[in-house]
């Protein structure tokens, strides 16, 4: 099942709150990006971030999940993406911790 447009806009409209999100889409799926760093995906209607050492730290009782058959990456699964306050955290974490994003 390929994500909506209605979720897709949801997640965006939430995390602009925090800062810069922008989205790519991919095989009716989408990359998504915060301050032109990926963060992880938008599949099947759910969040899924890198599971970082701060994702893990600020969201130990998510749940982990593979965002796509066939995916080799675990990622962690955002089901409160209306909390700001704790979008807000693991995104500015989770953001020093990752690498420059080349493609956008």
């Amino acid at each position: 099942m390929a994500t909506t447009k209605e979720f897709h806009d949801y997640v965006v409209d939430s995390l602009q709150r925090i800062g810069n999100i922008t989205t790519k889409r991919m095989m009716g799926e989408y990359c998504i990006y915060y301050r032109d760093k990926l963060i992880g995906d938008i599949c099947d209607n759910t969040l899924f971030l890198k599971s970082t050492e701060s994702v893990l730290r600020l969201m130990p009782d998510a749940e982990r999940s593979y965002p796509y058959e066939g995916s080799k990456t675990l990622m962690t699964v955002a089901e409160d993406v209306e909390n700001t306050e704790l979008m807000e955290a693991v995104l500015n974490a989770m953001y020093d911790e990752l690498p420059d994003s080349t493609v956008h």
